[in-house]
């Protein structure tokens, strides 16, 4: 009798426990904290002594890039593109990282991302640092490749105050110059005059702070600067060395790698001078190529780390892999 009943109470018994492990009910859950949105978007890598921290400050999204993004190519050769790289072609989403050097003077930035300025997609650079362990104030420096809005707004927040208050400004003079030259600003088109005054209302609290330099000069110590014109009047990139370990800042030299790296002769809708900027483009992914350099580009995908190698008419491009462990 005994044994018997064990072997009714057995389904039974497994019937229970099946119903206790199993998930509850998915209206049941609680929700999720934080549900739509990524973790913080930072990346750490060695430069020699010094840290390399690569912070997201999150993307703008540009419509259809096969209308008009490309100046010197059919619709049919960016769509052919952006199919090659597995893109979508109804948008075309241009992420903005900042690279900054974790030394033992305190940060030093390039560039400041948007400041939120410039849509709902973008601004997430303060967070994003703060969750990489720093307050802004932990600036000390920011070093400027040129001066579009998406690379100079996050200088001040909502109010027009500075976001970063201990750090010194260091700026290409020949980008500085031709921003603050009020004859260029009456020549300019309508449409690009407020990227003047956006340039004055951000620097204008750093007035005090302000180096400027000319191409070629070691800004800081280990971070060398290079003429790369074209994008801009004064668009520089720079070389940082460490402990014989280098990595180049791009900047804008390219916009997205699927595009520009690949197709170095097309000329972004973005490009001032775009004849200058194919010109420069070349000579520097040639140098990366030849040197083996690993690249910071700004508006690469996200650590916005790689390398370029040559292939072909054009170059390929290899990202930077993802590690636990820095």
């Amino acid at each position: 009798m005994t044994r018997r009943r064990h072997i009714l109470a057995a389904p039974a018994l497994a019937a229970t426990m099946a119903a206790a492990a199993a998930p509850a009910p998915a209206a049941a859950q609680p929700a999720a904290s934080g549900a739509g949105r990524q973790a913080p978007g930072f990346f750490r890598s060695k430069l020699g002594g010094w840290t390399l921290l690569q912070v997201n400050d999150g993307l703008g999204r540009r419509p259809d890039p096969r209308q008009g993004f490309v100046r010197n190519a059919a619709p049919a050769e960016v769509e052919a593109a952006l199919r090659d790289a597995f893109m979508p072609l109804d948008r075309l989403d241009i992420q903005y990282t900042v690279p900054m050097l974790e030394t033992p003077r305190g940060l030093v930035a390039f560039d400041t991302g948007t400041g939120g300025h410039l849509g709902e997609t973008a601004g997430r650079l303060r967070d994003n640092l703060r969750a990489a362990g720093f307050a802004p104030s932990a600036v000390v420096a920011v070093v400027f490749t040129h001066f579009h809005a998406d690379h100079v707004s996050g200088l001040t927040d909502a109010e027009g105050k500075p976001v970063f208050p201990n750090a010194a400004l260091h700026v290409p003079a020949p980008e500085w110059n031709f921003w603050n030259d009020e004859g260029a600003a009456s020549r300019a088109p309508e449409a690009q005059r407020p990227a003047f005054r956006n340039v004055r209302e951000r620097f204008a609290p750093y007035a005090e702070r302000l180096n400027r330099f000319e191409p070629g000069a070691e800004v800081m110590p280990g971070i060398r600067s290079i003429a790369t014109h074209g994008h801009t009047p004064g668009h520089t990139s720079y070389v940082v060395e460490n402990d014989g370990e280098r990595v180049l800042i791009l900047g804008d030299v390219t916009n997205r790698p699927e595009l520009f790296v690949r197709h170095p002769g097309w000329h972004a809708v973005f490009d001032m001078d775009p004849v200058m900027a194919e010109a420069t483009r070349r000579r520097v992914l040639d140098m990366a190529a030849a040197e083996r350099l690993r690249i910071a580009g700004y508006h690469w995908p996200f650590p916005a780390l790689g390398h370029v190698a040559k292939d072909g008419e054009g170059y390929r491009w290899a990202p930077a892999s993802w590690s636990p462990e820095v």
